[in-house]
């Protein structure tokens, strides 16, 4: 008994994840209402606020169930062995091009990743962690290679380059960077400035006559 409930309520979450999916592609997110979703989902209007509090619940689990997809399938496309420049620009493309594909879910997505509605806090930061995670893997992988430094804060860090995606993201979305080239580009140029850092490279020479207080 306990199996069937369990699998009815799996059946109507899938549901409204579908409707969801199919309106939000087809109307927009902002066109698309609760009530609109529960008549594609062959529910009633109540049902959909028993599985989700509001609409931008909605999308920050469909979200939260493709970037599933989207971090294995990363996962298999790492290269062990690839610089660690690569393996972040592999990651920070992968879902550039997931949040992109439909416009208007990416704009509404980048808007609660960034300033989260009170009752959706807790989503948007389980988002927002499993970034940081995946960043601290690929860290610590970079570390074991003598890739990255062993006394920087990884988690600090993860938020740098997290930090570098919305900026892109913001930027392809206000027309600064026009083409999917553009932001690739624009990302390997900043995750490349981040590992190498902003000041000057200085000389062994110099190194030691600093060091010497000369």
């Amino acid at each position: 008994m306990v199996g069937l409930r369990e699998q009815k309520k799996k059946a109507t979450r899938a549901a409204i994840m579908e409707a969801a999916i199919n309106l939000f592609g087809e109307r927009g997110y902002q066109s698309t209402s609760v009530s609109s979703l529960a008549k594609a989902a062959g529910i009633g209007k109540g049902t959909i606020y028993s599985y989700f509090a509001s609409k931008n619940e909605i999308l920050l689990a469909f979200c939260e169930d493709e970037l599933t997809f989207i971090h294995d399938e990363i996962q298999k496309k790492l290269n062990p062995d690839a610089p660690l420049a690569e393996k972040m620009l592999l990651v920070l493309m992968s879902e550039f091009c997931f949040v992109t594909k439909n416009k208007d879910f990416g704009r509404t997505l980048l808007r609660e990743l960034t300033f989260p509605k009170e009752i959706t806090i807790e989503k948007s930061r389980v988002i927002e962690e499993r970034f940081l995670n995946l960043f601290v893997k690929i860290f610590k992988e970079g570390q074991e290679r003598g890739q990255l430094r062993r006394d920087i804060e990884l988690i600090i860090t993860g938020g740098h380059f997290y930090g570098l995606y919305l900026m892109a993201l913001s930027a392809w979305y206000s027309g600064r960077l026009h083409t999917e080239d553009d932001v690739r580009e624009s990302l390997e140029l900043m995750i490349n400035q981040a590992l190498t850092g902003l000041t000057p490279q200085e000389t062994p020479a110099k190194a030691i006559n600093q060091n010497n207080g000369s």
